[in-house]
């Protein structure tokens, strides 16, 4: 667990290593079960160089939340039981200019950094950092048929309505972000963003995020 600090740590003075260029931020409430393997799909991005620091916003009751931040290397807020407004408190405090939102439930795959790398060179090169957001595909955690449905269902209702289900995960630049708005209160915080970003600024991404069957 405390990878995901250590592994900054270790590569903060190397060369190419100089430019972390997202924070992710994580709302928690009582979700120590789905955070700790959460955090250990990020090392693979710490040790590349790409994130700069993991917060984890927490409205639960209990202490184990900050236990595990404290283990992990990440940074841990107490945050109010509105999940909008902690997802508002996470950007607030991070200090990277891309923003990365994830919810405890969801584990990235393979090539996740690399690819979230890429991504934000080219917006940067291209002057697109206030246009474009990305999101990455729905993997779901089954075997057979019914999950892969679900699946091409997904990627199928993205190109629809450009609408992912939030748990996929959201990287936007901070100017994007504050010019929307960021988060507002309420449950629905982050679907609302994710409309206000809408489907001409939203790239999905190769790299899947897996996530419970429901």
């Amino acid at each position: 667990m405390r990878c995901v600090g250590a592994c900054y740590r270790q590569t903060k003075g190397l060369k190419g290593y100089s430019r972390r260029v997202i924070s992710v931020v994580i709302p928690t409430q009582d979700t120590e079960r789905l955070l700790i393997p959460a955090l250990a799909a990020l090392v693979p991005g710490a040790a590349a160089g790409v994130v700069r620091e993991v917060l984890l916003v927490d409205g639960g009751a209990r202490s184990t939340i900050e236990d595990i931040a404290d283990a992990a290397g990440c940074e841990y807020l107490r945050g109010p039981a509105d999940s909008g407004a902690r997802l508002r408190q996470g950007a607030a405090a991070a200090r990277a200019p891309w923003l990365l939102f994830l919810e405890p439930c969801g584990l990235l795959q393979e090539g996740w950094a690399r690819e979230v790398r890429n991504f934000t060179d080219q917006a940067e090169r291209n002057g697109t950092t206030e246009r474009r957001a990305a999101t990455f595909r729905l993997a779901l955690d089954g075997f057979g048929v019914a999950p892969r449905l679900k699946e091409a269902a997904a990627v199928a209702r993205h190109a629809l309505t450009g609408r992912p289900r939030p748990e996929q995960g959201l990287l936007i630049h901070r100017r994007l972000y504050e010019a929307l708005g960021g988060h507002g209160p309420g449950a629905h915080a982050a679907k609302r963003l994710l409309a206000r970003v809408g489907r001409g600024r939203l790239v999905l991404l190769r790299s899947q995020m897996l996530l419970p069957e429901d």
